[in-house]
């Protein structure tokens, strides 16, 4: 045979669950995106197309959503840890489960006493909007002993419009940009924190303090560093996490630097004094880097596109 197979795995991609927790008139939502990746024993239906171990992907579906009802979903964690447990210890030919969610958040609509009253409630309790913020996400891992859980976060937009400067740097005969002392300094986070749970033997982290404490430190850390380089502030930003987290070993960052360039307001007879930006969604620099507790070894991949 001149080829063998490599590295497989298969399972449903983006199942979009939401669940409704009903407390009397109070509702909770959780909104999910989950994406199940099985791999194990499947040489055969590689080579001969046998079946005879394959859990059908329609099947991990539906697991999804039965699960959603039997264990309900207290935080995106937990609730891939309970999947990946199951495919690997309810299936022999499976061997590893990979579960990847994506969390959109929601918050109550606050409404006026009188409109309340209007439609015969107390206070509304069951209305929500969508937060324009960041997505949640989290990777959970399981062979059948061991567990690696890699959460975060993507698309948090984020801005200093002071405290900011850019100076010092190398110049070269291609060199145009003029040195800032005063600069706006804005990106969309993209960051990815490892926990240093990994077996069932060790106390579970509390997933959803775990997620609200790290971006509290995170946003903290961007607003309090002075910043004389966007990097400087990615590492503020991962040492807050690390040194605020003792649950979390290692964070890598993806950060766009989007500029925003003064207008040139001269050829008008107007002075601007660092008011007016153009914002420029492109070209952007990109910074990106892992922050490590000391001792620790990189596991998140460098290249967060396939995490």
């Amino acid at each position: 045979m001149p080829t063998i197979l490599g590295q497989n795995q298969y399972g449903k991609a983006e199942n979009r669950v939401v669940r409704i927790t009903r407390d009397g008139d109070t509702h909770h939502i959780k909104d999910l995106n989950v994406s199940v990746a099985l791999s194990g024993d499947m040489d055969d239906v590689h080579y001969s197309g046998s079946n005879a171990n394959v859990l059908p992907t329609d099947t991990t579906k539906n697991t999804v959503f039965a699960f959603a009802k039997e264990h309900g979903i207290e935080s995106a964690e937990q609730f891939g840890i309970h999947l990946a447990r199951y495919f690997v210890s309810s299936q022999e030919p499976i061997e590893v489960a990979r579960i990847r969610i994506e969390e959109y958040a929601w918050e109550r609509i606050a409404t006026s006493d009188g409109n309340s009253k209007f439609i015969g409630a107390d206070e509304v309790k069951h209305s929500f909007v969508r937060k324009g913020q960041e997505t949640r996400t989290t990777q959970i891992t399981f062979d059948g002993e061991k567990w690696e859980v890699i959460s975060g976060l993507k698309d948090l937009t984020v801005m200093n419009s002071t405290n900011s400067e850019f100076w010092g740097y190398v110049k070269d005969r291609y060199t145009t940009l003029k040195e800032a002392y005063d600069r706006i300094l804005a990106t969309d986070v993209s960051a990815r924190w490892r926990y240093n749970w990994t077996d069932d033997e060790q106390r579970m982290p509390n997933w959803e303090k775990s997620y609200e404490q790290a971006r509290k430190h995170m946003l903290q850390a961007f607003a309090e560093t002075y910043s004389l380089s966007l990097q400087q502030t990615l590492y503020q930003m991962g040492s807050r996490i690390i040194n605020s987290r003792s649950e979390i070993d290692e964070i890598r960052f993806s950060l766009p630097n989007n500029h925003h360039f003064l207008v040139d307001l001269e050829p008008f007879g107007l002075k601007n004094d660092n008011e007016v930006y153009f914002a420029a969604d492109r070209p952007y620099g990109l910074i990106e880097a892992t922050v490590l507790r000391d001792g620790v070894e990189p596991k998140i991949p460098v290249d967060l596109t396939n995490l």
